[in-house]
């Protein structure tokens, strides 16, 4: 039952998102249906197209027809989209699925790797941060975590970019994979496309691990001075396990639900690091229909990165008491 209603109201929500896109696009001046009417009046074919014809043209761009009424519209939007139909790219004069099917997989393994070294690393620091609290290291790597964590992802990244591909040219600077390769399960395509994904992770990594670990530490330090601990040290627990099985286990739970919100809203920050580093995947696309007025495709996004945040708060939601076994109110359960 509980399971039920959280799918339903992710499912309620998209829904209401994609009620807002179609709304968005109905009201912006010089939208969709106006923009592709101006291609046709500049390419000179104002004069021998009707205004059904244009209306059709529309039509098989956005999955809206704008000659039939306002409901209707929405419903064809509506049923278009939840059946995987996101309507043909205007600039790329392909359908938005599949570009969005070709530039997913390059997003996903950027931003997957990013947020698991960023936590991993953090979470780690953290903890030997909380474990050697006062100290010099302690102090020391505080205010590096609040340094590199005020720095914003994308100055790193421009950073890299200048001094290890451009002034040192230790790591390609732009693109996936080299050009002239043929996409494929080769050791030579594999290499190639790591080096290509090092500096985008890192501007994330080196930028995202300090708010973790800041976490962490806080988290450890707080569990380390419950009663719980006290006790387990009056009864001759061993250091190590109640270091790692009561307060790493305890501090690391919290930071759970931000692990799984991390990823779905890192697919909004990866437009401009996409596009630093012209990696084409979702945010390169993305950022390339905004500047072209490519609508299809900007809806598309919008909606992509939506269901990914939405996917990964539910999954945190509903996984969120296996892992914590103390959480048995059902009413509680929520993890946002």
């Amino acid at each position: 039952m509980y399971v039920a209603k959280r799918v339903a109201q992710a499912f309620v929500t998209f829904v209401a998102v994609v009620t807002v896109t179609f709304a968005l696009v109905r009201s912006i001046p010089g939208g969709p249906a106006d923009f592709i009417r101006a291609q046709v009046m500049r390419s000179g074919g104002s004069d021998e197209i009707s205004m059904s014809e244009i209306n059709s043209l529309v039509e098989s761009y956005t999955n809206i027809d704008p000659s039939t009424p306002l409901h209707v519209q929405y419903f064809n939007y509506l049923t278009s989209v939840l059946q995987g139909d996101l309507g043909q790219s205007i600039w790329y004069n392909k359908p938005v699925s599949d570009i969005i099917l070709g530039a997913a997989p390059w997003t996903i393994f950027l931003l997957s790797v990013s947020i698991l070294l960023t936590f991993g690393i953090g979470i780690v620091l953290g903890a030997v941060m909380a474990y050697l609290e006062g100290t010099r290291f302690d102090n020391g790597s505080t205010i590096v975590s609040m340094f590199l964590n005020s720095v914003p992802y994308y100055v790193a990244a421009i950073l890299f970019v200048y001094v290890i591909s451009i002034q040192l040219g230790m790591l390609p600077q732009s693109g996936r994979y080299a050009s002239g390769l043929d996409p494929g399960m080769n050791l030579e395509f594999i290499v190639s496309a790591l080096r290509h994904a090092i500096l985008p992770i890192v501007s994330l990594v080196v930028t995202g691990f300090g708010g973790v670990a800041i976490t962490m530490r806080g988290n450890a330090v707080q569990e380390i001075g419950e009663d719980y601990i006290r006790v387990a040290h009056l009864r001759g627990v061993p250091g190590r396990r109640i270091a790692t099985r009561y307060v790493g286990r305890n501090a690391v739970l919290p930071m759970y639900t931000n692990f799984m919100i991390a990823i779905g809203f890192m697919f909004g920050g990866s437009v401009i690091l996409e596009e630093i580093f012209a990696y084409e995947g979702l945010g390169y696309y993305l950022l390339s229909a905004i500047n072209t007025g490519d609508y299809p495709l900007m809806m598309g996004g919008f909606l992509i990165i939506a269901l990914a945040v939405l996917i990964c708060i539910l999954i945190a939601d509903l996984t969120y008491s296996m892992i914590d076994p103390r959480i048995e109110d059902q009413g509680s359960r929520e993890a946002y």
